[in-house]
């Protein structure tokens, strides 16, 4: 319907497809084998070059994804030697020192752009925690739990609810939390 004939497994291809294949390879790299010509391209210092534009067209035609498809594809090994013929033609411009410094550049650009957003996430996170600490109140409750006893039987049939802390339950009484009557001390035994 849109014109695309789905992929095919190398089985399942034709001796024309195969040739079409080579044919559009041996296209390519011979449009990037084509030397620069400096009288022609006489522009402004930072304009693009022809090379630069035929590769800027390969990659918005999509044809560097299906080069690295096809240079890492098993199955494609036939067209080995045309893709990397490709790629050297592709960086011919470049040396390895400016692309080894342009990747380690880029690296530490990423690096810095990562530590800054985990600086600025974790000064986030800081700033919450200073806010929900102003919000707890900053007396301590001494509420410490009700515990039932169970086995032990208060007023009626319902076992004793203990409202200290489980360290006090040793020394628990049924007097316990009940005013002491005070006798006077001519009363004393």
């Amino acid at each position: 319907a849109d014109g695309h004939t789905p992929p095919q497994d190398w089985e399942q291809r034709q001796e024309e497809d195969t040739l079409l294949i080579e044919r559009i390879l041996l296209l390519v790299r011979n449009v990037l084998h084509v030397p620069p010509d400096p009288t022609e391209e006489q522009g402004v210092d930072g304009d693009a070059s022809v090379h630069d534009r035929v590769l800027w067209a390969l990659h918005i035609s999509g044809m560097d994804d299906l080069l690295k498809f096809l240079a890492s594809a098993q199955s494609e090994q036939q067209w080995a030697l045309h893709v990397l013929e490709i790629i050297s033609l592709m960086f011919r411009d470049q040396s390895p020192e400016q692309l080894a410094a342009l990747g380690q550049g880029l690296a530490a650009a990423e690096r810095g752009e990562d530590t800054r957003e985990l600086e600025s996430l974790r000064q986030r996170e800081q700033a919450e925690r200073r806010v929900r600490a102003l919000q707890r109140p900053s007396r301590h409750s001494r509420f410490r739990g009700s515990y039932v006893i169970q086995g032990l039987k208060s007023i009626g049939d319902h076992d004793v609810v203990f409202h200290k802390g489980l360290h006090n339950l040793q020394s628990y009484s049924h007097d316990l939390g009940k005013e002491q009557r005070r006798v006077p001390r001519r009363r004393w035994a």
